[in-house]
């Protein structure tokens, strides 16, 4: 059955989701020793980022001459940040003292279990009004790299930014029933809070 232009629009529900109407929240571990450890600073300077992906492995099972592939374990891909620097480079900073604190670079030793280093993140997705339509919890994240800032003489008119590479375990928000949008994102709000009191 031909499908029209009208029909389309119809299901387009908000005219479609927009690449540049999110937030992410960056908390720090309280061992982390960060300046800003609820994260308020990285809401405004993390210019990119994603909602996470996954996927299912595959198991081939050989069956005379055949394969039948069967659902395997979840994977978790890494999730990327850009951030932009600003002159006091508090975000980065407080990312190095978080991986620090992870291994100490000079003298290789530091945080002695996963929970004194790591912390959940979140991403919002928002609508064109302003309003909260898909949201991600990430759970025990820590950074597993913070890449370099390229410096030239040749730069003109543009702000230093750099990427972080996360790990992550899992994450809430990625359709299971028990975690509606209202939650996860008044669970983003707690976090924050009590980070930002507990400093």
């Amino acid at each position: 059955m031909a499908r029209t232009i009208t029909e389309f629009k119809a299901m387009l529900s908000g005219g479609g989701a927009r690449a540049n109407q999110f937030e992410v929240r960056l908390n720090f571990p309280d061992n982390a020793g960060a300046a800003d450890p609820s994260g308020q600073t990285s809401r405004f300077m993390v210019k990119s980022a994603a909602l996470p992906g996954q996927a299912i492995d595959e198991v081939a099972v050989e069956y005379r001459g055949r394969t039948l592939y069967v659902a395997g374990d979840r994977t978790f891909e890494t999730w990327t940040t850009t951030i932009i620097n600003d002159e006091d480079f508090q975000v980065r900073t407080d990312l190095e003292r978080w991986m620090n604190s992870i291994n100490g670079m000079r003298d290789n030793i530091g945080a002695l279990g996963p929970i004194s280093y790591m912390a959940d993140l979140g991403v919002i997705q928002y609508s064109k009004n302003g309003a909260p339509i898909k949201a991600y919890e990430l759970i025990n994240c820590w950074p597993i790299s913070i890449g370099q800032i390229d410096l030239s003489w040749d730069t003109r008119s543009e702000i230093e930014t750099f990427d972080v590479t996360w790990r992550y375990t899992d994450f809430k928000g990625g359709g299971e029933n028990s975690q509606p949008l209202s939650a996860i994102v008044a669970r983003l709000e707690d976090i924050t809070d009590l980070v930002r009191d507990a400093s």
